[in-house]
């Protein structure tokens, strides 16, 4: 009969003990990843979920930021661009100013030397006819006191044949300035009433 038994079961299953056990087992195994293990996976799920969502708002946030501070840096570039261009500009004008200021000042000091330089050469003219006068004068009373044959030493009527003798020199010069050799009256050398006739290129 025993043989007839073992005959009769397929080697192909496990004994049912075997399989009892295994159930029991795997029951187990199922009740503890599902009531440990599963949960832990899970909180680690979300912690990584929670991670990456966290990352990416920041990641928004700071592209938020960085937008928000390069429209400030442009708006500050812009004022910035407007300052340098109105700080040119017054530079320019205050330039001009200081220009136009330079040029009247060097306008005025040219004023000035040119007046000075005619104010010493007035007054070497001056100087000038005086020191010519005074030669003129010796030379005109030799040559009137040789013409006329009288001396002149005379001071008072030296200098009143000097006098009339220049002031004759003064008017030919005003009545005849362009020198065309027309021929002017005669000056009176002294109190004789003799007078000296002297040609327009002479005198």
């Amino acid at each position: 009969m025993s043989i007839l038994a073992a005959e009769s079961a397929n080697p192909l299953l496990p004994p049912v003990g075997e399989i009892i056990v295994g159930l029991i087992a795997f029951a187990v195994l199922l009740f503890v990843v599902v009531k440990f293990v599963a949960p832990r996976f899970e909180q680690g799920f979300q912690a990584r979920r929670a991670a990456i969502e966290g990352g990416i708002e920041r990641a928004e946030a700071m592209q938020a930021e960085a937008k928000a501070a390069l429209e400030q840096y442009r708006a500050q570039l812009a004022e910035a661009r407007n300052e340098a261009a109105q700080i040119r500009d017054s530079a320019r004008a205050e330039g001009q100013q200081i220009i136009e200021q330079l040029r009247a000042q060097a306008q005025e000091e040219s004023a000035r030397i040119v007046a000075r330089g005619e104010e010493q050469l007035a007054a070497s003219r001056q100087q000038v006819v005086a020191e010519l006068r005074g030669q003129i004068g010796t030379l005109a009373v030799e040559l009137a006191g040789r013409v006329v044959g009288e001396s002149l030493a005379d001071d008072a009527r030296r200098s009143g044949t000097v006098d009339r003798f220049l002031d004759v020199l003064d008017q030919m010069a005003v009545s005849n300035p362009a020198g065309d050799g027309a021929v002017q009256p005669a000056a009176t050398t002294g109190n004789t009433g003799s007078s000296v006739y002297v040609p327009e290129g002479k005198r």
